[in-house]
């Protein structure tokens, strides 16, 4: 089977928001499945910083999108403590709520990030990318 016909590997996506409209926003704009050679997505979702933490901690996630805006624990800190804590960190994407914001996701160590509302026509292919982008690093960076 060459590479370009091997089925794409499943991606689990870690959303965290305290608001499940946000959350809801998200899947619904990046859909299941992003582009062609990204498998299908599991989405995993987390109301509350512990959880996040708690979750990555566990292994098994290919990209977290953190919401820059939510409370108590704002996703820029949640980015911060995960690059400091965790050796195996996933990609990370910031949802911001304007695009000036984008220098303090950048600060927070993001891989990436998304402008609320988000944008279905942008969404898939930043996720795909940083997903894309998280399979291809070598372990010892992951």
């Amino acid at each position: 089977m060459s590479a370009a016909e091997k089925p794409a590997a499943p991606a689990t996506v870690l959303l965290y928001s305290h608001r499940p409209e946000v959350r809801e926003a998200v899947r619904t704009a990046v859909g299941r499945r992003p582009a062609a050679d990204v498998g299908p997505l599991t989405w995993l979702e987390c109301s509350t910083g512990d959880e996040v933490v708690a979750a990555v901690d566990a292994g098994g996630i290919d990209l977290c999108i953190l919401d820059g805006e939510a409370q108590p624990t704002g996703g820029m800190a949640l980015t911060r403590q995960l690059e400091v804590e965790v050796a195996d960190r996933p990609a990370v994407c910031l949802l911001v709520a304007r695009q000036p914001d984008r220098w303090l996701a950048h600060w927070s160590r993001a891989e990436g990030t998304l402008a609320q509302p988000v944008d279905p026509l942008v969404a898939p292919g930043v996720v795909a990318d940083l997903i894309r982008a998280h399979a291809h690093r070598p372990a010892a960076s992951r």
